[in-house]
């Protein structure tokens, strides 16, 4: 290579291992071995739900010693895996206040997913990881963390797509809940051979360019760069199948600490997102005031019952169709109308906040929350669950109340 100080070569046979790791039988292909900046380096790609992934990271991990062991998990996925009771000890009320309960719904649902895969063979989502971390404490490895954030991948993804293409990536969010397709270990197999990765990867990148971008690619580099910078002699790396042909390109020149926070970094709401909360709230007023300079004070007050009994029953209704607790939809209902004149609270928040403080989740909801929503009547029944379809329904039904009342309105105002 032309930068003789980083080199990032496969051996001679980069899909066989050594004569000590025959007994893989065909499980050396998903291995590759390479050397960066003198480190030597065995990439693993895994299925996250694979046993054949979990049996070749024990095998390598054990024959190979290496002094250093990577996995494709962030500091909060870490802890999620080695503390197996975080649902038990989530407090919903500062995740509600703290705005990040669409970001809760959608690892749910991503969580969701992989668990009900898992069930069709046998195996835990992200098992190949946890027997990365048994492993290298058996033999004194360092554990190192290699995976961007979450939240900065998952609000990079959000935000960095056109906004006319978000409702595909909801509805593949939401219908990868329900999926019902079986896999098992020959299909997985396939899955993680090199051609197939890349023909799913292309179409993907064909869909939704932005998001593949984010969710794979700018990994490929993060995780990448942790390789090229991890100190060690010999580093056994461990990630999901996807990125590894992309991982492996990266290795092949130095990547820059500027282009890492670049990738690290959350970009600002667009213009648009940040001024279209306040411009519903700034239409509401003007209407007003116009329809004060030229309607008598009868019309307005119609008109004002009118945007207060729309909103607040709508929202009502929505957080009814999801069972709120009656001291919810009251709340829904009073609370509608003025959310919507204040951005920085929406009337999903206020209905999940009371839902969850009169009708708190269990210990059972919160265990089984990942299998409960993969049903669609486990939205309701799980008290979990439950919050969050409240926030989604009430926050639906007030916006399409807006439009009622606003059309309303214009015709009170009009003809008065």
């Amino acid at each position: 290579m032309s930068d003789s100080t980083h080199s990032a070569s496969a051996l001679p046979d980069e899909t066989n291992l050594p004569e000590l790791l025959s007994s893989l039988e065909d499980d050396e292909t998903d291995v590759t071995r390479l050397q960066v900046d003198g480190k030597e380096v065995l990439i693993i790609g895994t299925a996250h739900i694979s046993q054949q992934s979990v049996d070749v990271v024990e095998r390598i991990i054990e024959l190979e010693q290496p002094d250093v062991v990577m996995v494709e998990l962030d500091a909060e996925r870490h802890k999620a895996i080695v503390e197996e009771n975080s649902w038990q000890n989530l407090d919903l009320r500062q995740v509600i206040k703290n705005k990040q309960t669409m970001f809760l719904i959608a690892r749910l649902a991503l969580a969701s997913f992989q668990k009900r895969m898992g069930s069709h063979t046998g195996v835990k989502p992200g098992a190949e990881m946890i027997a990365a971390m048994h492993a290298a404490d058996t033999i004194n490895a360092e554990l190192v963390l290699c995976d961007r954030n979450i939240r900065t991948t998952l609000v990079r993804a959000w935000r960095l797509t056109p906004f006319w293409s978000r409702a595909s990536v909801a509805a593949s969010l939401a219908a990868g809940v329900f999926e019902k397709n079986e896999i098992n270990e020959e299909e997985l197999a396939k899955l993680r051979e090199t051609q197939n990765i890349s023909d799913v990867l292309e179409e993907l990148g064909g869909a939704l360019p932005s998001v593949k971008k984010v969710l794979v690619d700018e990994r490929d580099t993060f995780m990448a760069h942790q390789i090229q910078t991890t100190p060690g002699q010999k580093i056994v790396v461990v990630i999901g199948a996807a990125h590894k042909p992309g991982i492996l390109r990266q290795l092949e020149a130095p990547i820059s600490p500027e282009t890492i926070e670049e990738i690290s970094t959350v970009p600002p709401r667009a213009f648009w997102s940040r001024a279209l909360p306040w411009a519903v709230p700034v239409i509401i007023l003007l209407a007003f005031i116009y329809g004060f300079t030229r309607a008598d004070v009868e019309t307005m007050k119609s008109a004002f019952l009118v945007w207060f009994f729309v909103k607040g029953g709508t929202a009502a209704i929505g957080s009814a169709i999801g069972l709120g607790h009656p001291i919810t939809l009251l709340a829904s209902f009073l609370a509608a109308p003025f959310t919507s004149l204040n951005p920085t609270i929406s009337v999903g928040m206020v209905a999940a906040f009371v839902q969850t403080m009169v009708a708190p989740p269990k210990v059972r909801d919160m265990e089984s929350i990942g299998d409960d929503i993969a049903e669609l009547s486990g939205w309701w029944s799980n008290r979990m669950a439950r919050i969050f379809l409240i926030f989604i329904l009430s926050s639906l039904a007030s916006t399409l109340g807006t439009f009622v009342a606003a059309f309303w309105i214009g015709k009170i105002v009009t003809t008065g």
